[in-house]
């Protein structure tokens, strides 16, 4: 068997083999036990569908606008509040203010604000000149979104570009918002691919080929830390039901993780498909649950070159979150894994548990695997 470990270098006497068959929860994915259900269940999620935009409202008249004015007019601006949500339960916004491959009358790139909440009941975008681009410029945008919308100023608000760190983090604290960088803002990164397709490229402004400025960051993958060190591990598969149900139990009971709302973001897949996870055992599990709970946790990757696991937190760190001899059967199986999360729409999940064959978990993260925007 396949000799699988977390850090064999330096837990030496930890490693494991993976085992030939697993408990009746989880079950083990290899190249020889791993199927999935036809393609016809899946949909690609690389727009957002199309009954998530309703009628929106101006900001600057409060009235509604007809949707077909507004998608024909790529120049258009958007304030919207879905007037059957309490706008008191709107506690998180995802937030972009990136440049566009637009260029204004000048001859300068058009900068824009995009906002929303993860169920897309908020929505705003706002076109900013290139000289205008800091602190005080979003600052006051957030507070124009609150007043004008009857919204009040989020808890938390998520970005994904390190390079507005610092304009972001400093308009947030000045509003007694907690910034939080990460990746974990698929509602808005779907958005921005749906906003290029429908809106960026027909412009009149829209420069074709033009590369984003702030392009994302990969950077090379780092030692994972000791407080994050598991003992073993083990690809794994899932039904989308069972799936489901541990995403429900996030709310029921204390379990440590994060859901994601797979109808919103379009991914369309039958109950019975099996999604591919990766599960991990730890004597000291609970305490490990808690500290990934607040890296947020973006994806796993199986790196075939390098015979490891790469764990994607935050905006832009990546760490070896775990290793393998690399032969033939362990490539093929990590291939395997990766195929089966490609399969998925980059649908995959992390398990925390305090033993392999464990029915229950401590932890569960839903984790979507997305590339960059286009802009």
């Amino acid at each position: 068997m396949a000799t699988l470990s977390f850090s064999p270098t330096r837990l030496p006497h930890k490693p494991f083999s993976r085992i030939a068959s697993s408990s009746h929860y989880f079950e083990t994915l290899s190249s020889s036990t791993f199927y999935l259900k036809p393609s016809k269940y899946y949909k690609k999620p690389n727009r957002l569908q199309s009954n998530i935009v309703v009628p929106k409202l101006s900001v600057s008249t409060q009235e509604e606008v007809d949707i077909e004015d507004y998608e024909d007019d790529p120049t258009a601006e958007l304030s919207f509040l879905d007037p059957e949500t309490d706008p008191e339960s709107i506690v998180e916004w995802e937030l972009d203010f990136c440049s566009r491959p637009i260029l204004d009358d000048r001859g300068k790139k058009v900068w824009e604000l995009v906002v929303c909440d993860d169920s897309l009941s908020l929505q705003h975008t706002k076109y900013f000149p290139n000289n205008v681009i800091n602190s005080i410029t979003l600052k006051e945008a957030m507070l124009s979104i609150s007043e004008n919308l009857g919204v009040p100023l989020p808890e938390k608000v998520r970005f994904f570009r390190g390079q507005m760190q610092t304009i972001v983090a400093k308009a947030c604290k000045e509003l007694g918002i907690k910034p939080i960088p990460s990746k974990r803002c698929l509602s808005l990164l779907l958005w921005l691919e749906e906003r290029y397709e429908t809106v960026y490229t027909r412009h009149p402004g829209f420069q074709k080929g033009a590369k984003p400025i702030l392009a994302l960051d990969n950077p090379f993958p780092m030692e994972l830390p000791e407080n994050l060190f598991g003992e073993k591990w083990a690809f794994v598969q899932l039904p989308l039901s069972a799936v489901k149900e541990e995403v429900a139990s996030l709310e029921t009971s204390f379990v440590f993780g994060a859901a994601l709302d797979l109808d919103l973001l379009g991914i369309e897949i039958n109950d019975d498909t099996l999604i591919p996870g990766l599960a991990v055992a730890s004597s000291r599990a609970k305490p490990l649950a808690a500290w990934m709970n607040g890296l947020e946790v973006c994806s796993i990757e199986a790196d075939t070159s390098r015979a490891a696991l790469i764990l994607s937190v935050g905006i832009s760190t990546r760490y070896v979150y775990a290793t393998y001899k690399k032969t033939p059967v362990t490539t093929a199986e990590a291939e395997t894994w990766e195929d089966a999360k490609k399969a998925c729409g980059g649908l995959h999940f992390l398990a925390i548990q305090d033993d392999l064959d464990s029915d229950d978990c401590v932890g569960f993260w839903l984790l979507l695997d997305l590339p960059p925007p286009p802009v």
